[in-house]
């Protein structure tokens, strides 16, 4: 083969942005390969929709999917449009009629992987999806290749742009929930309904992914614990500032005793971690492995050129074993076999440090209850802060505790938030 040649489904951000770098970069690409890359047909919605990047004169453009699938000169299927059942139903199809497949999709690989991987392996095609989970960062090869016969023990991430970006404007300009989310919509960083990227769904996509590939296990998406970002105050970025941390969306997932413990959550990142310093729409992940120790990748999560280069990388991967007799497609990094279902710590078992933030009456006996309430469930204090005057809108009282089980940090919510002096329902989150 000379050549291989692309079906791309979608012409968006992403599939411009490949484009483009097939265009720059065509000269090093073939240097790399002994091939060339060329598309060969786009798959869109609207024919007549004006193109940001023109692909070049020996691309046709189509809406009928079979188009990419019944053309024996495409050898790869990119998937780069969304969505969960279209997407699925081509990739499906794609593997039928024995085509690789290249996707971003991290919302259809959560929802759908194990079975598209059982498609691709019973098919012995490729299934690649580096630009799925941290736009330009290449976790999901690391894990395959670079740490494959390291056993993670922990994973940490920053992987929504658009919540990082929230958060770092809260933290370096004061700004509130509302004025950074506004802002982060004018410059393109959030979509006009951002719930996926400020509830954490989005991260969780990404975390069920690579769950799978650190673990070799399926963590199923409904059972990640998501906690967003929308209860994050001004009040509470300066109050983490003040204990000495900053306040980040974090996916994490860690291997206790052969249980994994998993979920996405805003948590408190003392600000000497290198984490803590991952500031604007920047992604990062943090691994740590039994042999290797910690490591961690750092770079743009978003955008036409970053995450079209995850999807090249993809595309010259497979490129590299088409052709090759007894090539084998490891979709998996696990040798394709079967991905069992992970042994799951329950949530409430967890155990992390706490920052709580009630909102209460200023009234002698509030402190004295609050306390009483931690010691009748197991939580410790390591430090309380009571600041301002009272008034009908009740004062912060802050506290952050030591190591405790999220059961017990549960109920003191619960037994506070049912306190006569209670004015605001209790802010928590958890502390690295």
């Amino acid at each position: 083969m000379d050549r291989i040649r692309l079906g791309l489904a979608g012409f968006g951000t992403v599939g411009s942005g490949l484009a483009k770098i097939l265009d720059m970069n065509a000269g090093r690409i073939e240097k790399r390969l002994g091939k060339k890359i060329e598309i060969g047909k786009v798959l869109v919605r609207d024919l007549n929709k004006k193109r940001a990047f023109d692909p070049g004169p020996g691309v046709t453009f189509t809406a009928d999917p079979a188009d990419l699938i019944n053309d024996p000169d495409i050898d790869i299927v990119v998937e780069l449009m969304g969505g969960l059942d279209t997407a699925r139903d081509l990739m499906l199809k794609a593997f039928a009629a024995g085509k690789h497949v290249v996707t971003a999709n991290k919302h259809l690989l959560a929802e759908h992987g194990l079975e598209l991987f059982d498609a691709a392996a019973t098919s012995g095609v490729g299934l690649m999806f580096e630009a799925s989970c941290a736009g330009g960062i290449p976790i999901v090869q690391t894990l395959k290749e670079s740490l494959a016969g390291d056993e993670v023990v922990k994973m940490l991430g920053i992987m929504n742009g658009t919540a990082n970006y929230i958060l770092s404007e809260m933290t370096t300009k004061g700004m509130d929930f509302e004025t950074a989310l506004a802002d982060a919509q004018d410059l393109g960083y959030a979509e006009a309904d951002p719930t996926f990227d400020i509830e954490g769904f989005d991260t969780a996509h990404k975390l069920c992914v690579l769950i799978r590939m650190a673990y070799g296990a399926d963590y199923p998406l409904s059972e990640i614990p998501v906690q967003g970002i929308t209860s994050v105050t001004p009040m509470d970025i300066d109050f983490a500032r003040e204990f000495g941390y900053r306040i980040k969306l974090l996916a994490h997932v860690m291997d206790v005793n052969g249980r994994l413990e998993a979920g996405v959550h805003p948590a408190l990142v003392p600000y000497t971690y290198l984490l803590a310093r991952v500031g604007g729409n920047y992604n990062a992940v943090r691994l740590e492995g039994n042999a290797v120790g910690p490591i961690m990748l750092h770079g743009q999560g978003a955008g036409d050129l970053p995450t079209g280069s995850a999807v090249l990388a993809d595309i010259m991967n497979l490129a590299r074993k088409m052709g090759q007799e007894c090539s084998l497609f490891d979709n998996t990094g696990f040798n394709n076999a079967p991905i069992r279902r992970a042994d799951i710590l329950p949530p409430e078992e967890s155990e992390s440090k706490y920052y709580f933030r009630f909102t209460v009456a200023d009234r002698t006996g509030v402190m004295a209850a609050i306390t009483r309430s931690m010691a009748d469930h197991n939580v410790s204090i390591a430090q309380a802060v009571q600041k301002g005057e009272g008034g009908a809108e009740g004062i912060p009282l802050v506290i952050i505790t030591h190591e405790t089980s999220a059961r017990n940090a549960d109920a003191v919510l619960t037994a506070v938030d049912a306190m006569d002096f209670t004015v605001e329902p209790c802010v928590r989150f958890r502390i690295l």
